[in-house]
């Protein structure tokens, strides 16, 4: 039997919504200018607009995962891609510039919890050895929606008004709560631990380490990609059609990146598919600060970058579950969402990273942030590949 017929349907279905979440968290990058300019607000701030729902998600997430740990696990992720629904509505239908924030808040609440627990239930219905494939397939979704979503969902924004795109999303949203409800098998309710065994994961050094290497190495492409478009109108010299095409490009290596992540994870073992693909991605940052007024360097870049940012997502989600099974078995899905708002946290600390720069003319400059929040994720792995391979 081919390994891709060991994915159960329910991963896939997890992927529809994944899919769903995805167009919704960086629809607003290709439609950033738009939005600023309609509802009279800096660039600046309308890029708090991904910050702002990064934190939201990194945030909210554990609370949500720990306050409902012992409820059904596909109830409970079908309430969740409803909340989801509700939030894009909103944000569609928002007036001003705090409504949309209110209903980017409301939908990152919502996809930060599905990714959580959906992570968990995906690893629960993949073959022996196979959880990082699995997960990678469910985060497979997540980079199609860059691949087709976002910059389809840009074109839309740009031409047609920034809000049809959030209304797109509540229709796929809808398509994701049916997949949920006829793939999705019925798993039993493993008992939860209490409140404080699970909050106790946040003492160990182990999981810390691990949340920090999600937080530098994800967030590190954030600096630089909040403001990919007026990168590549401003400083590129790419026209706004163009810089929509180009965000298929990068969509579709973060499409490659994240499937050959997902078996470089499960083959080479997560923590040496990390170890190689950070330094890569330090030298693309490097790379890209030096030739962001160059469109033949840039293309190329975009691609490379876009493998290597999305192909560590396994790994990061992976070496999470790892840990967590080996330090604090108790406290997975709780060690989960903490890994969902670790990617989070790291939008949010690359997006307050480039808007400062941004505020003060230095845009070329943020690809740089990226090769150094990289270059410092590097610390904590090292130490805790070290810490694994004693415990192995």
């Amino acid at each position: 039997m081919s390994s891709t017929h060991r994915i159960h349907a329910g991963v896939w279905a997890l992927a529809v919504t994944a899919f769903a979440i995805g167009v919704a968290e960086f629809i607003v990058v290709g439609v950033l200018p738009a939005i600023a300019q309609d509802l009279h607000v800096s660039l600046a701030q309308a890029g708090s607009l991904v910050g702002t729902y990064a934190l939201a998600l990194a945030i909210g997430t554990p609370i949500v995962v720990l306050g409902l740990a012992r409820l059904p696990r596909k109830p409970l992720l079908m309430a969740l891609v409803t909340t989801f629904l509700f939030g894009n509505l909103l944000s569609a239908f928002s007036t001003g510039y705090h409504m949309l924030l209110l209903g980017r808040i409301i939908t990152a609440i919502a996809h930060g919890s599905f990714f959580a627990i959906g992570a968990t239930v995906a690893a629960r219905l993949a073959a022996p050895g196979a959880a990082s494939r699995a997960i990678s397939v469910m985060f497979a979704g997540l980079t199609l929606a860059m691949v087709i979503g976002v910059p389809l969902g840009s074109l839309m924004g740009n031409g047609l008004g920034w809000r049809l795109p959030f209304f797109g999303v509540a229709v796929l949203a809808a398509i994701a709560l049916v997949a949920t409800a006829r793939w999705v098998p019925t798993l039993p309710t493993q008992k939860a631990a209490s409140a404080f065994v699970q909050l106790s994961a946040l003492k160990q050094p182990t999981i810390l380490a691990m949340m920090s290497i999600t937080v530098l190495g994800f967030g590190a492409s954030f600096a630089a990609f909040t403001f990919i478009t007026p990168i590549l109108t401003g400083i590129s010299g790419f026209s706004v059609h163009t810089a929509s095409m180009l965000l298929v490009v990068f969509g579709i290596a973060t499409l490659v990146g994240n499937m050959a992540g997902g078996r470089w994870a499960a083959s080479l073992g997560w923590p040496t598919a990390l170890r190689r693909m950070l330094p890569a991605l330090m030298a693309v940052f490097v790379l890209l600060a030096f030739s962001l007024s160059n469109k033949l360097a840039v293309v190329p870049l975009l691609f490379i970058w876009g493998v290597l940012a999305f192909g560590m997502s396994p790994g990061f989600q992976a070496g999470m579950l790892e840990t967590a099974s080996r330090w604090a078995p108790r406290a997975v899905d709780f060690a989960s969402a903490l890994n969902i708002s670790a990617f989070n946290l790291g939008i949010t600390l690359g997006e307050i990273l480039g808007s400062g720069l941004v505020a003060q003319n230095k845009m070329a400059m943020t690809p740089w942030v990226g090769m150094l929040l990289v270059l410092l994720a590097q610390i904590p792995l090292l130490w805790l590949t070290r810490k694994h391979n004693q415990r192995n």
